[in-house]
Formats: C-alpha cells, structure tokens, sequence
C-alpha cells in the first residue's frame, strides 16, 4: 500500500501468491502450457489460497490446462481468467479467449466509463464474460492509474488483464468482509452487486461490480 502518494491495490492487505507461469500473456509453447498447469495445480493444493486470477491465455484450448482448472476448481477455488487483450482491429472480430470461455472460470474484460458502456479498445467480450470493471475514459481512452515505475508518480495500465486482477482483488474485499461465506457465497455477491443485475448482457455478463455494494 502507498504511504506517500503512490497509489494502492484494490486488496492491498491480502496475502498474495504469485507463479511466474509463462514467459508472456500468450500461453503458446509447450512448457509454458506445462507452467499454466502447475501453477493451477499449485493453488488448488494449496489450503491458503482461495482465489485465483490469470490475465494470460490462448486461442485455441488446450486439455492439460482444462484438466488442471478443473482440478483446481474442484478444491474450491474462486478463479478469474482475462476475456483477452489484443489490438483494437483484433478485439472486434474475436470473442473471449480460452481459458476463460471455461464454465469454472469467471471471465473478466474491461469497458469505458460512457453510459451505454462499451468494451475499451483492446478487450475482448462475448457471451462468455461474466464481470467487467472500467478500464478507459470515454472521452479520450485514458486508463486508470497504476503504481508508478519508480517513485510516486502514478502510471496508467488497462484492458482485461488489469481488469481481471481488479475483480479478484474485489472477491478478495467480498471474502475478508464474509469469511464463512462458500465460494457460490461469494461468487453470488459479486453478481447480485453488479450493474446488470438481475439480467445479463450477451457480451458484457452482469456488468461493472460495485466493490462498496459488494462488501456493505
């Protein structure tokens, strides 16, 4: 958390696990396949971790990281999965990438702050996505502040990476709030605090969360 200035992380208290599983955010060559799946195997050993978000992924499925969702997902895992970033003339004609179209993975993409919302520039959505969280100013595509390279002056970061991060970092505020609440418990607040609710969009799911409804 910043203490002079700098900015602060949604559940800055929470205690973080972090599994450099890939070498970037396309999940591509063989090991780092092999690396995706043990860290999801990872966590789901794991007695301490409960919520697990990934902003990586690929166009094509594959089963050894299915397999290891599943087996995580089986061990009450709360899991978040990015509905993918690329290029603004990418991201019109793709849907959300795997694996994130997985019915145990919560999809996340980014919107801009305009009513109606809209998808940001990069991000990707579909009839997969389950939560959004603004990531772009309408009006000139600015993205939300981040921690700074060095010192206190804030960057700016976005697409559905970061807003997939920020949805974990919300179930986190949801679970420190009810800690006896199950995984369904929780996974249900985040819908019902949501700007959709009690529909849900075709490309955009229950919508933005509201992270003070969800924890008030």
């Amino acid at each position: 958390r910043g203490t002079d200035g700098a900015s602060a992380g949604v559940a800055y208290n929470c205690n973080l696990v972090t599994c450099r599983a890939s070498s970037d955010v396309l999940i591509d060559a063989s090991r780092e396949v092999r690396g995706v799946s043990d860290a999801y195997i990872n966590a789901g050993n794991r007695a301490d971790v409960k919520i697990i978000s990934m902003s990586m992924g690929r166009i094509t499925s594959s089963s050894q990281i299915r397999d290891a969702i599943r087996y995580a997902y089986g061990k009450g895992k709360l899991i978040f999965c990015a509905a993918g970033t690329s290029f603004s003339w990418t991201s019109g004609w793709y849907g959300v990438i795997f694996p994130a179209t997985m019915t145990e993975v919560s999809a996340v993409t980014g919107v801009r702050d305009n009513d109606p919302y809209t998808t940001c520039t990069v991000c990707h959505d579909g009839s997969q996505t389950d939560f959004t969280i603004v990531m772009e100013r309408g009006s000139d595509s600015q993205h939300p502040l981040t921690l700074a390279s060095y010192g206190d002056v804030p960057s700016t970061v976005g697409g559905s990476s970061v807003a997939t991060a920020t949805a974990a970092g919300i179930a986190a505020l949801v679970w420190s709030k009810y800690p006896a609440y199950t995984r369904a418990q929780v996974l249900n607040k985040l819908i019902q605090s949501s700007s959709n609710y009690p529909s849900i969009n075709s490309s955009l799911g229950w919508g933005k969360i509201d992270a003070d409804k969800a924890t008030n």
